[in-house]
């Protein structure tokens, strides 16, 4: 298997399914953390995420520039483990350092074009060094809609990430309540 999306709503158990497929089809484990402090809500919920991980697993704290990687360390790994996508989209958004409150739409596309060029390097990076993915990723798609811009502006960026990411891969799961459900791939 190549590209594995696991998706859900919060705290749908995606990343624990994530790491527990991880486990079952690689030996030599780099986890990809695109998290980043900003607060200490997120330093603690980043150090819980550590815990949860084996210790032998490599980490690999970025959330962009995937074609820097090293080359002979992807030589070394059999399966990278994103986790996860929408926070990367939220860090890459924020890099552009723009006012998404009132910005024009031209920002926003020039933003979205940085976050799909990011995306694209990743996946690209994988298939062309034969390497298995597990992506992680929240359905943005099926909460309410933002009342606010800056929340319509991620929810559409990063529904269409998904949509991107998702025909992209070999398999993709949908989680609910720690449920896996296949929703694409060699069975459906």
């Amino acid at each position: 298997m190549g590209i594995t999306m696991v998706t859900g709503g919060a705290r749908s158990g995606k990343s624990t399914y994530a790491e527990r497929l991880a486990k079952q089809r690689g030996k030599n484990i780099a986890y990809i953390a695109t998290a980043i402090v900003t607060d200490k809500d997120m330093e603690d919920r980043i150090k819980k995420h550590k815990l949860s991980r084996p210790n032998e697993w490599l980490t690999i704290e970025e959330y962009k520039s995937f074609d820097k990687i090293d080359k002979e360390l992807i030589d070394k790994i059999d399966l990278f483990l994103l986790d996860c996508v929408t926070t990367m989209v939220t860090n890459l958004m924020f890099d552009k350092k723009i006012d998404y409150d009132t910005c024009s739409n031209k920002d926003i596309d020039i933003a979205e074009e940085y976050i799909f060029c990011e995306i694209k390097k990743l996946i690209d990076l994988m298939e062309e060094n034969n390497k298995q993915i597990i992506v992680v990723t929240n359905e943005v798609g099926m909460g309410l809609v933002p009342a606010y811009r800056l929340g319509s502006i991620f929810r559409d960026i990063a529904g269409r990430v998904n949509q991107y990411i998702a025909s992209r891969a070999d398999e993709v799961y949908f989680m609910v309540s720690s449920i896996p459900m296949k929703i694409k791939g060699e069975d459906n």
